[in-house]
């Protein structure tokens, strides 16, 4: 038997501004958000080919469904803004289990003015430092259809560890799903969150913007 932990159960997510060097993380507002996220993402229905929900016919019908999606503790969804305050993607902390000190990151839905962007690999630092420095949770996962070789991609380059398929684990717009499973865990924390630092660091790019060191390579250190 393991030797009985030092743990208190951590803190629900909440109402929180996220800063970075890039823009911010920020409870998801429809009225102040929708329009903005509708404007960066209306074109392009392949951002839902995975998900549960969308593509989305009208404003109206996405501007109702982030209406139902902000009243939701479980999903817990935050908005990603630029420097400005347009809001360019969302990002959900969900699966909440504060006794357990487990949460997952999910329901990623990144604009395309958002994808490869220095901001959307901040948004995932600013989470899950969140999470583990300010809310106390052990084990932050990432899961995902194992058909999607972007979301796989994503998982392995901010630091996550694979841990497996499971098979016939959803059914999903009536396509079976089998999920891939990945997971951070608090002891491995600092050594990522500083991997990411380094590579958020502006003297990491040059004069065009380009990344000095990858931040791939800087996890596998």
């Amino acid at each position: 038997m393991s030797e009985p932990l030092n743990f208190k159960p951590a803190i629900r997510p909440a109402d929180v501004a996220l800063a970075g060097h890039y823009g911010s993380v920020v409870k998801l507002d429809p009225l102040q958000h929708g329009a903005s996220l509708w404007n960066a993402i209306k074109d392009h229905p392949d951002l839902w080919d995975y998900m549960p929900y969308g593509p989305f016919e009208s404003a109206k019908a996405f501007d109702d469904w982030l209406l139902d999606r902000a009243s939701l503790s479980d999903p817990y969804v935050y908005a990603i803004l630029d420097p400005d305050g347009h809001a360019l993607g969302l990002a959900a902390l969900m699966n909440i289990h504060p006794e357990m000190g487990v949460i997952e990151v999910g329901h990623i839905a990144y604009a395309p003015a958002l994808q490869r962007t220095r901001l959307g690999t901040e948004a995932q630092y600013l989470l899950a430092s969140y999470a583990f420095d300010a809310l106390g949770y052990r084990r932050y996962e990432w899961k995902c259809n194992a058909l999607n070789k972007a979301s796989r991609a994503a998982a392995q380059r901010y630091g996550f560890s694979f841990e497996g398929i499971f098979r016939q684990h959803m059914v999903v717009k009536g396509h079976n799903r089998d999920t891939a499973w990945y997971s951070i865990i608090d002891i491995e924390w600092p050594a990522r969150k500083a991997a990411f630092e380094r590579w958020l660091s502006p003297d990491n790019f040059d004069a065009r913007g380009h990344q000095k060191a990858r931040l791939s390579d800087l996890m596998a250190r």
